[in-house]
């Protein structure tokens, strides 16, 4: 319905992410008569889509693998690509820290047998030290940095957590390029762990047996296969963003509206203008934007200010040869001698990331950045493997991205592909003269949501005050909880936030995280056709509030 230029609808939803895609698929499975879909790209997949070479190698917007905390993620997703051998790939994942020239096993806590017997003595006396220590602590810790010294001890901290978490020496780290040196700063949140709070933490970081610990010195023991996603599965075609553009392609097109941008929010007339001239008049707004973006449109920019993001280069390499790294999925590199903080084997997730092996592509460069011999950047015949690699940087302090150029008809790049292709060297992921056919990167203004010490202030007004106006900021960005961030979370904050809209339902994945990670959640089934198609066809939803 239109009215003076102006479309009417009573649910409008901003972003094909995994959660507007999960708002969706509940408002057309309840029935729901008028909602809108919209996003500013040409397809769904948000922040979980996937991209393609010209040379025909695949590669996602950051390590993403399939593994779930609910009932209704699961079935959407085998609704949409289907179940089975026929239609995933299922891994254990075979994860690994290189540190000091050697692979030490994830979690990096439960492996220290693989370190020297120096560094061993330290993380053990820590171990023992923080278990004392914690047993007399008063309170709960205050920041990620007191959590992790209360449960794992300064040598961990030292040698592990804080690098990874912070990778950086008086935060720069100097990347030498041939003659060049450059200064980057390559680091997973941005902000030192003693700015980070630690309320995030639940399942996503391992605590420390000391017991086990000890043990697996002793005996020498490798101690893998801990966390929620040992075991994940991975579309055979299609990378990540394959599945959403199949959950996408289970809703009517006509409610779906891409290539349209949001350029701002009217929040007292509930009217949503974009970039394309178009107006839509809703009655409620689910927003996956960047809260911190909207709240600077609504003229609140200390609260914006008051959150924290990194954000992220994804930069991928096909690599012509045998892959070399047997079962291996994603790395982590806490060191200095490479600008990237993890890399993913991503050629092993599913053979179709890859181009077929008789494919003939020429040589752009070798991995140290310099020409192909001579005669030998002609096109010829794989096999090829691949690997993507993840960069941090500051929202603050963005650095300078010069271009240089790579040898033979790799073209010119961002000075961070090239440290990244000798951090890959220097790591021993690729050999020197490793015939690189495939270049890849894209930046992320939002990459990773920082649980700073200041969100939860940020969040408890915010998002109220944006609620009052009918508006449910939610998703990764949305609700800016990096807790509940993975896909399942993103789908079912989306999901949740429909019922709460329509039925005054709790939103149990935004507000109680330590209530739905540790366990499958099953009081949300998900079906194909609308359940209740009649139900919603008269009456206002109850969580709406008169318009101002």
């Amino acid at each position: 319905m239109s009215t003076n230029g102006v479309e009417k609808v009573g649910v409008l939803i901003v972003g094909a992410g995994p959660t507007g895609l999960g708002a969706a698929t509940r408002l057309h499975q309840l029935g729901h008569p008028n909602w809108l879909l919209c996003d500013a790209s040409e397809e769904a997949g948000g922040l979980a889509c996937t991209d393609v070479t010209p040379e025909g190698f695949l590669f996602d917007m950051g390590g993403h693998v399939i593994f779930s905390h609910y009932q209704y993620f699961d079935d959407l997703l085998d609704t949409a690509v289907g179940q089975g051998d026929g239609a995933w790939n299922t891994l254990e994942r075979v994860s690994y820290v290189w540190l000091k020239d050697r692979w030490v096993a994830y979690p990096f806590q439960n492996n220290i047998s693989a370190l020297d017997k120096e560094d061993q003595i330290k993380c053990l006396t820590g171990v023992v030290e923080a278990k004392v220590a914690n047993t007399v602590a008063q309170g709960k810790p205050k920041s990620f940095d007191e959590w992790i010294l209360r449960v794992m001890g300064p040598g961990i901290a030292d040698l592990f957590m804080r690098p990874y978490n912070f990778k950086a020496s008086d935060q720069l780290t100097t990347v030498c390029c041939a003659s060049l040196c450059v200064l980057l700063r390559v680091f997973v949140w941005a902000v030192p762990t003693t700015m980070m709070q630690c309320d995030w933490l639940g399942e996503r970081v391992a605590t420390v047996d000391v017991d086990r610990a000890i043990a697996n010195v002793i005996n020498n023991k490798e101690d893998a296969g801990w966390g929620p996603n040992a075991v994940f599965r991975f579309p055979l075609e299609g990378g990540t963003g394959g599945i959403w553009k199949a959950v996408a392609k289970l809703l009517p097109p006509e409610r779906q509206r891409y290539r349209t941008t949001l350029a701002s929010i009217d929040k007292e007339k509930q009217i949503a203008r974009f970039e394309d001239g178009r107006q839509v008049a809703y009655d409620a707004l689910i927003s996956t934007v960047p809260l911190d973006t909207t709240l600077r449109w609504l003229g609140k920019p200390e609260w914006a200010d008051g959150l924290q993001h990194s954000s992220s280069h994804i930069i991928g390499i096909g690599i012509r040869g045998h892959c070399p790294h047997g079962l291996k999925c994603w790395l982590y590199f806490p060191e200095d001698n490479c600008p990237f903080y993890r890399t993913t084997v991503f050629s092993h997730y599913a053979k179709k990331n890859c181009p077929a092996d008789d494919a003939k592509l020429p040589t752009l460069c070798k991995a140290d950045g310099s020409d192909p011999e001579p005669g030998s950047e002609a096109a010829r015949e794989g096999p090829y493997w691949s690997l993507m690699f993840e960069v941090s940087e500051s929202q603050y302090k963005p650095v300078p991205q010069d271009p240089v150029q790579l040898g033979g008809s790799a073209g010119t790049w961002p000075e961070v592909v090239r440290d990244t292709l000798l951090g890959a060297v220097a790591t021993k992921l690729v050999q020197p003269g490793d015939e690189i056919v495939s270049i890849y990167h894209r930046r992320l203004e939002h990459g990773y949501p920082t649980p700073s010490l200041g969100r939860d202030a940020v969040l408890k007004e915010a998002l109220p005050w944006l609620r009052k106006s009918n508006v449910w900021s939610r998703g990764r960005f949305g609700a800016y909880k990096y807790e509940v961030a993975n896909q399942d979370h993103s789908l079912m904050l989306g999901v949740e936030c429909v019922d709460n809209i329509l039925f005054g339902s709790e939103e149990l994945t935004l507000n109680h995280p330590n209530i739905v990670n540790p366990r499958k959640n099953m009081e949300i089934k998900y079906s194909r056709e609308p359940v209740m198609p009649t139900l919603l066809s008269g009456g206002k939803p109850v969580s709406v509030q008169p318009a101002n």
